[in-house]
């Protein structure tokens, strides 16, 4: 491909709306357009580099004995509610109608359409276990798109599904697919790290997140540099370190706070450390109230009480519901409440701390959990923070951010129940299938391999995935003698396979060196009249300043050797 036949054009700066270096670079290279908001355009560039992680992973997929199949997008809502996830997947879902008034959702995700076909076509032991996937657009209504490909509407998604005849097989079909992704992960040139994660809206039992550690990640990752214990913050646990205040100190006493209604306040106004102070919480647990105790120097993880609750759908209380239910916000303790009450473990054993007395303006001080409140039962239940005790090793934890490109799920049987995916055993007994999920956001990948990789200059692309592995810049654009050598080196790389763009362009050297460290071609040759004055092509890696003369006869062997 030749620049004067490209419709590329580069941008000396980013729009505005471009707020971290993948999404700035990329709109600058040429690679993307904006279309609308959280929607873009691949541009011919962004694309090749695209089809090359999708054929990285295909590959990778195949190997694992997975086999490749097409969704539709357009799905019908009979699936969604059949699986319950048409009331639980909320606005962010995209919903319409078609002209006969039959509802319809763009897909998000793809487990009802999987589940569903496995039910109709999967019928005995002998066809387990099977690992069907596609690679197909997905659509999310988000509250705020951003950061390009990493958070918009539609997207690139390579989802597959496992379907086991028992959760032996189950864990054989998961681990197939956790080493396909650390394969992939590598041959993308990602540093992703395998973390322990939530399951989320999708359900089941398991997860691992494959994430890319950044600076601009939306995600809080924690690890241990001791022992390797890594998971993301709505999973992470600790090894809890019980409060000091193990030690009555007299009954209950109830003590003004006028006007003090925040933990750090009602510490501030009796001279007590935060810690001493309970955090009393009311939330929705199915749409029942229940009172969760943390620390006052903790906040509640929500899906740990979740997982406590046994998979019950958490939602915040309105004041009013609060008020109902306790008494003020900002007020409302354990003591004499007739409320299901749950603790978090470092509170298990406390006898002197304060908590809000459900009446507005005042505390109890010196109460005892045990002896004074119902407390049903003591969890880990806040969100572990960095300091935080390693669950593995007691080491301290340390937080990094970083972006999700990819995730293995432990399924279980949460849909195949719902669908009635059922198989017929040795001895012709239905058994419902055990199912497994893997998702692989590609153009996420995309873009997180450029947040990833660059420098102040542009993107450093990996050269499997490059849009073009080599980039020649013709100087002398007038010069018979440079274009024909030029050439020459062109069609012989090709023919060895490399991928090569020709800047031909009637432009200024530093132009095109510019443009060409800006796109992040991983090699960069260039062709002119002062270099073959030297002696050869002027050859340099995009990681490396400087530039060796090569002969024009040892070229081919020498940028082969640079890309490998």
């Amino acid at each position: 491909m030749r620049w004067s036949q490209a419709l590329l054009n580069t941008l000396r700066d980013a729009p505005q709306d471009a707020e971290i270096v993948s999404h700035k670079l990329m709109i600058r290279a040429g690679l993307l357009r904006k279309l609308g908001g959280g929607l873009y355009t691949y541009m011919p560039l962004g694309i090749r580099a695209l089809r090359k992680v999708e054929a990285i992973v295909r590959e990778e997929m195949e190997r694992a004995g997975a086999q490749e199949t097409l969704f539709p997008i357009l799905q019908p809502a009979e699936l969604w509610k059949q699986s319950g996830r048409w009331e639980t997947m909320g606005p962010g879902m995209f919903r319409l109608k078609d002209r006969k008034e039959a509802m319809y959702v763009l897909a998000p995700t793809a487990e009802e359409a999987f589940t569903a076909l496995a039910k109709n076509e999967i019928s005995s032991y002998r066809q387990l276990p099977c690992i069907i996937y596609q690679m197909q657009d997905k659509f999310r209504d988000e509250i705020r798109p951003r950061f390009g490909l990493i958070r918009g509407k539609e997207f690139l998604m390579k989802d597959a599904y496992s379907f086991d005849a028992d959760e032996a097989g189950a864990d054989v079909s998961y681990k197939k697919m956790y080493d396909a992704y650390v394969r992939i992960f590598k041959r993308v040139g990602l540093d992703a790290k395998p973390v322990e994660a939530d399951t989320g809206d999708i359900g089941g039992n398991f997860s691992h997140e494959f994430m890319v550690f950044a600076s601009s990640g939306e995600d809080g990752i924690l690890s241990c540099d001791t022992c390797g214990y890594a998971a993301n913050q709505e999973r992470a646990e600790r090894i809890v370190q019980p409060l000091p205040y193990t030690t009555e100190a007299g009954a209950a006493e109830e003590v003004a706070t006028p006007g003090q209604h925040a933990c750090e306040e009602v510490a501030k106004f009796l001279g007590k450390p935060i810690d001493q102070i309970v955090k009393s919480l009311v939330v929705l647990a199915n749409g029942k109230p229940v009172m969760v105790l943390v620390p006052g120097d903790r906040e509640l993880n929500p899906l740990k009480l979740r997982r406590l609750l046994g998979g019950a759908k958490i939602e915040e209380a309105d004041e009013a519901t609060v008020l109902q239910a306790a008494g003020p916000c900002g007020s409302i303790g354990p003591v004499g409440l007739d409320l299901p009450v749950y603790a978090d473990a470092a509170l298990k054993g406390a006898a002197d701390v304060v908590v809000g007395a459900n009446k507005e303006g005042f505390h109890l001080q010196h109460v005892s959990l045990e002896r004074d409140a119902k407390v049903l039962a003591y969890e880990d239940l806040v969100t572990v923070v960095e300091g935080d005790a390693c669950p593995k090793c007691g080491k301290p934890l340390v937080i990094r951010r970083g972006t999700e490109v990819g995730q293995c799920f432990k399924l279980g049987t949460k849909y195949s129940e719902a669908f009635g995916a059922s198989y017929l055993d040795e001895t012709g007994a239905p058994r419902i299938m055990t199912m497994g999920c893997y998702g692989i956001g590609v153009s996420r990948t995309l873009q997180a391999i450029v947040e990833q990789s660059n420098d102040e200059n542009g993107i450093i692309w990996p050269a499997s995935v490059a849009p073009y592995q080599v980039t020649l810049l013709v100087l002398d654009t007038d010069n018979p003698e440079v274009v024909e050598k030029a050439e020459a080196l062109a069609k012989a790389l090709e023919a060895k396979g490399v991928d090569v763009f020709i800047d031909d362009r009637a432009e200024r050297p530093g132009v095109k060196f510019k443009d060409a460290d800006l796109i992040g071609f991983p090699v960069r040759v260039v062709a002119g009249t002062k270099g073959f004055a030297k002696g050869g092509f002027e050859v340099r890696r995009r990681t490396e300043k400087d530039s060796a003369i090569i002969a024009p006869e040892a070229a081919v062997d020498a940028i082969l050797s640079l890309l490998a």
